[in-house]
């Protein structure tokens, strides 16, 4: 007999969409109403293959024994590094967490080698935010810097930007997101920062024509500053994009310090077009930093470039890695996945996690949201809960994190 859940969190992409309605049949989701086209094969795909609950070096063993030899691998290690998803519950980060204090090692996220340069800046800078709420409730102008919503987040305009909202996308080159907009701004290939200091320019009443490099059109520039400064409430949304490559935290700066300075005018706001936020979250509360923290010694060390896992693996610093949703290593650069290859790694994945990535020790984990329930939180910061839909096959990562802890003595 089918079982009906309503208003379920999906976790795919950082919008945590709520609303969603599953119909379940026995251990599997037949239905996925509201689901976007990243999330309805995400749920129809849940519980189509049964895989082992742990495995070491590929043959499947008893989670006791695997539990033991992973305890073993990070007892021994000098310099254990530890790569935590945000797509966990809150529970699964503190217990990460509870495990890289026990073995004196590195803790970092997958979501660094994204929001990285956008958590500097706002060190830097500060950052005027908002929630999602606000924007649908209040926002007249939305700008989408570098970002494409439509493909990385297919409901967030239908769920937080209603009809009648002034859209304007600044890109490269014209994306799906532009093609739905009103007003759609060209940017020189790598323009992000010359179009922004000289939007920074034009909304203090600076003349910007003796700067030769403005980035985009001098004209499309004034008309957006004019747009920023009359409004209501407006908001910028960034992708990653704005903050890769050299100096790309000063990228995400100068986008703060605009909204920042808009705010003499109206109420204008920055928020990172991103994942969910769950590891920075916790990461922050517990050692008051987001990623990138060492605590091999009495007190803790924060220092992006030093203490995050891409740099760590690249120079060779890292003789056991722990990684939670190893398919994400697929972001790492060809270096540093070499490096994570020949070493003894420890690896937590869900059953419809495809990784290619060869582990010592593998474990099969619950899915958050589906096998269990628990809090994740929205790209915004606002914190949801998770349901449990389906019957749990194999534990949490939180169970699996805290057997090793407990096996560390």
């Amino acid at each position: 007999m089918a079982e009906v859940f309503d208003n379920v969190a999906c976790t795919v992409c950082g919008c945590l969409c709520d609303d969603l309605r599953l119909t379940v049949e026995g251990r599997r989701i037949v239905g996925a109403e509201r689901a976007c086209a990243l999330a309805e094969p995400y749920f129809l795909g849940q519980n189509a293959e049964r895989l082992p609950a742990a495995t070491i070096e590929g043959q499947p063993v008893a989670l006791e024994k695997a539990v033991e030899r992973a305890a073993a691998l990070l007892r021994e290690a000098r310099s254990p590094l530890l790569i935590a998803s945000s797509r966990g519950t809150t529970d699964d980060q503190r217990a990460a967490l509870a495990l890289v204090e026990r073995v004196g090692g590195t803790i970092d996220t997958w979501a660094s080698l994204a929001s990285g340069p956008a958590v500097l800046a706002m060190q830097a800078v500060g950052q005027s935010t908002c929630t999602l709420g606000e924007v649908k409730q209040r926002a007249d102008l939305v700008v989408f810097w570098r970002a494409d919503p439509v493909v990385t987040h297919p409901r967030f305009i239908e769920r937080f930007v209603p009809a009648g909202r002034v859209v304007v996308v600044v890109d490269e080159k014209e994306t799906a997101t532009a093609a739905t907009a009103q007003h759609f701004l060209p940017l020189e290939p790598g323009g992000d920062g010359a179009a922004l200091t000289t939007l920074r320019a034009l909304v203090r009443a600076i003349d910007p024509t003796p700067v030769t490099a403005t980035g985009a059109p001098l004209d499309a520039l004034a008309d957006l500053a004019r747009r920023l400064k009359s409004c209501r409430f407006g908001v910028v949304f960034f992708g990653s994009a704005l903050g890769q490559g050299a100096a790309g935290h000063r990228r995400v700066e100068a986008l703060f310090q605009l909204t920042t300075e808009l705010n003499a005018f109206t109420r204008c706001y920055a928020r990172a077009l991103g994942g969910l936020t769950g590891a920075g979250q916790v990461f922050a509360w517990q050692t008051g930093y987001p990623f990138g923290v060492n605590l091999s010694r009495p007190y803790l060390r924060y220092n992006p470039g030093e203490f995050t896992a891409l740099e760590m693996l690249e120079r060779g610093e890292v003789d056991a890695c722990l990684l939670i949703d190893s398919e994400a290593a697929g972001t790492l650069s060809i270096a540093a996945r070499g490096a994570l290859e020949r070493l003894p790694t420890i690896a937590l994945d869900p059953p419809t996690s495809p990784s290619t990535l060869p582990a010592t020790v593998r474990f099969t984990t619950a899915v958050a949201g589906l096998h269990h329930g628990g809090t994740a939180y929205r790209l915004d910061d606002v914190a949801l809960p998770l349901r449990a839909v389906l019957p749990a096959a194999y534990p949490s990562a939180a169970k699996v994190l805290e057997q090793m802890t407990t096996r560390l003595g």
